[in-house]
């Protein structure tokens, strides 16, 4: 089995969402890296990796910042060949509207 690339990662990502606002985490604009680190394989032929994420929330405040992170966390550690997965919130940079998809604008009604 191949590892897991950032791409899968972020395409897994997509199924996540602040509650709040009803687009996905990665159009949102949330997720700044992603991070690989190899595990020893409990059996040769299923290599395992650890990822940790750097995002971060739409306000410093965000009442959901817990449950955001769990949702990451489990929905990673549902990839084949995840072992760990780790969420880092970071603030810098901040998040402002620009960091928004097109795809995010059009569902927000921001053009």
């Amino acid at each position: 089995m191949p590892p897991v690339t950032e791409e899968e990662v972020i395409s897994a990502l997509k199924s996540c969402y602040d509650p709040e606002i009803p687009v996905n985490i990665v159009d949102l604009g949330l997720i700044y890296k992603v991070n690989f680190a190899p595990v020893e394989p409990e059996t040769p032929d299923q290599p395992k990796q650890d990822v940790s994420i750097d995002m971060t929330l739409t306000a410093q405040g965000c009442p959901e910042h817990v449950n955001i992170s769990a949702q990451v966390k489990s929905r990673l550690e549902q990839l084949p060949g995840i072992r760990n997965a780790a969420v880092n919130i970071v603030w810098t940079p901040p998040w402002t509207p620009e960091r928004l998809s097109p795809e995010a604008k059009k569902q927000l009604g921001i053009e």
